[in-house]
């Protein structure tokens, strides 16, 4: 049995870490930047909270790294950090980065003999919990069939996209998508509110028209009763946001509805609303609710 860690135990990272430890995997180490996040997991699954990167790669054939953003990635995949004495070992990294990055870590882990799987994931907290996530994976095919057992455990679907990079270029361009529904949901609902209709209403036929989404699944109510108990942050909507406009840029390709909802996502940051729910876009839309 794989010996398997994880770094970066938020919300998903920790309850993917969950979920495996009641699958029956061995799970050894966590690292977070966030300290004491990490001791108190450890102490739920009987891991070590390590205190150092280098520490994980140590205890761990296989590690899962569930970080922030681009930089994140990179200050961890070095000599000095995860990449420390790491032949051997597999990553699979599962966090929304852009693929030019996915494509660094694995030249770098490939250099300290080691391999690297992306495994994108579109789906929630919930579903993390469940072992019910849809992976979207990229990377070489022997790194893959050395996760596959993990990764069975941990979702409900997995798709092969390719090579490194091409995994994340999917996944970024589901979240542009799943951004723009959230954002059009929000003006939606908040025009509705602002001509007197009833949203209940609204809502039920927005399921049985056009207007349905799986959006209108998830945040319909919540813009509504304004409960925005975070599940998917508007900081990673803007984050991903930006990462679709730097693919369509280098692509030479204009994306006004995308770069319009980066604006609104970037906006709630501003207004100090960066932590609520994606769903909070509808803060920004909705007559009384936010000065204009």
């Amino acid at each position: 049995m794989e010996k398997i860690a994880f770094v970066g135990v938020g919300r998903m990272g920790a309850n993917m870490a969950r979920r495996l430890k009641d699958a029956g995997c061995a799970v050894t180490a966590v690292y977070d930047v966030r300290a004491e996040a990490a001791r108190q997991l450890a102490a739920e699954l009987g891991a070590e909270a390590c205190t150092e990167p280098a520490r994980v790669t140590e205890l761990a054939g296989v590690i899962i790294t569930v970080v922030t953003d681009d930089a994140a990635m990179k200050a961890i995949f070095s000599p000095d950090a995860l990449l420390k004495e790491a032949d051997g070992r597999l990553f699979i990294n599962c966090a929304t980065v852009s693929p030019r990055t996915h494509l660094e870590v694995e030249a770098r882990a490939r250099e300290q003999g080691a391999q690297t799987l992306e495994a994108c994931m579109a789906s929630s907290i919930t579903q993390a919990r469940e072992g019910s996530l849809y992976l979207m994976i990229g990377g070489e095919t022997a790194a893959f069939e050395r996760a596959r057992p993990i990764l069975e455990k941990l979702a409900s679907a997995i798709r092969r996209i390719g090579k490194a990079g091409e995994a994340a270029k999917v996944k970024a361009l589901v979240n542009m998508v799943m951004n723009i529904n959230t954002a059009g949901l929000a003006e939606g609902l908040g025009l509705g509110d602002a001509l007197g209709l009833d949203l209940a209403m609204l809502r039920d036929v927005f399921s049985q028209t056009g207007a349905g989404s799986r959006v209108l699944q998830t945040d319909g109510e919540d813009m509504q009763n304004r409960d925005h108990a975070c599940y998917f942050s508007a900081a990673h909507a803007a984050k991903d946001s930006g990462i679709a406009l730097e693919l369509a840029k280098e692509a030479g390709l204009d994306l006004p509805l995308a770069a319009a909802t980066h604006g609104q996502y970037c906006r709630m940051i501003a207004e100090g609303l960066g932590e609520l729910d994606k769903s909070g876009v509808a803060e920004l839309t909705f007559k009384g609710r936010r000065p204009r």
